[in-house]
């Protein structure tokens, strides 16, 4: 089954690296379609807003001329919140901690973007 596949691969993201929190998977509309939250998430509330700031982040690119949007990097003071497209459809959002090294957050990230991405098609 497809949605036990997409939840395997969000398990494993989240075993990964000692540092990631939480990951799921939304679509473009804001809808939950999978996740690996931690508790105390609100997986309805969460899912909207990275659907608000795709769209601000689209609406950026296109004006200065970047191209089609890939990622999301937000930083906070307790860590960070990076948004991957996986696939036409739906995003990759994976919430880690403030000694997570960022090169392995991308890698790890977009690895299981890809693996979602062929699960979707």
């Amino acid at each position: 089954m497809r949605e036990t596949d997409i939840n395997a691969v969000l398990s494993s993201l989240n075993g990964g690296l000692s540092e990631i929190e939480a990951s799921f998977l939304v679509s473009l509309d804001g809808l939950i379609m999978a996740s690996a939250l931690a508790p105390g998430m609100d997986e309805t509330q969460t899912s909207a807003l990275v659907a608000a700031v795709l769209t601000l982040g689209a609406q950026i690119a296109a004006e200065v001329q970047r191209g089609a949007l890939e990622q999301v990097l937000i930083t906070g003071t307790a860590g960070h919140i990076l948004i991957q497209q996986a696939g036409d459809h739906a995003v990759l959002c994976t919430v880690a901690g403030k000694t997570v090294k960022l090169g392995l957050l991308f890698l790890d990230t977009n690895r299981a973007a890809q693996a979602v991405k062929a699960l979707l098609q």
